[in-house]
């Protein structure tokens, strides 16, 4: 039994369960995404998340994400491949930058520029032919010449026949 009152916190101390310091706080979310941490209950019209930290354990912080959330990284742990800005040229992606880079710098019009591309090449073409699907932009050079850029029903140069 013990003798003074110190004895006895130490006696009380000791028979404290290790999780007796661990704490629940709330995570509120209004309806603007908008987030708050309180012990409290969260207010009216607010969605509530419990969140468990433990002061014994170096007050780690364990979060729990909202179930919107949650599931949408359940989702996302599947083997399905997201591609985010991918660039659309419209010609089915033919050419890859480099290669577009390349051919702008060689003056050229390989299978799969995009109009777009011709005109920011060469400019606005002297003269346009249009016969069924196929567009014709003729470009008078020096000396008589003439260059001719040839494109499918997509807007996008035709290969050499």
């Amino acid at each position: 039994m013990p003798r003074n009152t110190g004895e006895l916190l130490i006696t009380l101390v000791l028979f404290l369960p290790l999780g007796a310091g661990a704490t629940i706080v709330n995570r509120c979310e209004d309806q603007s995404g908008s987030v708050t941490f309180t012990t409290l209950s969260c207010p009216s019209g607010q969605a509530m998340t419990p969140q468990g930290i433990n002061p014994a354990s170096g007050m780690t912080f364990t979060p729990t994400p909202p179930p919107a959330i949650a599931d949408t990284l359940q989702k996302r742990k599947s083997n399905e491949v997201v591609v985010v800005g991918q660039r659309d040229d419209g010609c089915g992606n033919v050419l890859s930058a480099e290669q577009r880079r390349k051919a702008i710098i060689n003056q050229q019009t390989p299978t799969g520029m995009s109009k777009r591309d011709v005109e920011s090449l060469l400019g606005r073409p002297d003269k346009i032919v249009s016969r069924n699907a196929e567009v014709r932009y003729v470009y008078e050079e020096k000396k008589g010449r003439s260059r001719q850029v040839s494109f499918d029903e997509h807007g996008c140069v035709k290969g050499k026949r």
